[in-house]
């Protein structure tokens, strides 16, 4: 784990503005950002959230 703050699955729902059931939907499909499982607990870096927020970005709908 980095320097990066580390958030609850709540308080990343609503950095992304996700929900939080749409992270949990990400967790088992894949392709949502990287998080850390701790037992039970789940944990998003902030740094991780920016990174996957900006490889969504698009320019037009015709991109995949």
């Amino acid at each position: 784990m980095g320097g990066s703050a580390k958030l609850i699955p709540r308080e990343a729902a609503d950095y992304t503005r996700l929900s939080v059931s749409m992270l949990a939907k990400l967790r088992v499909s894949g392709g949502g950002p990287e998080y850390i499982k701790l037992g039970r607990k789940v944990i998003y870096e902030r740094d991780t959230l920016d990174a996957w927020l900006a490889s969504r970005v698009r320019r037009n709908t015709s991109e995949i």
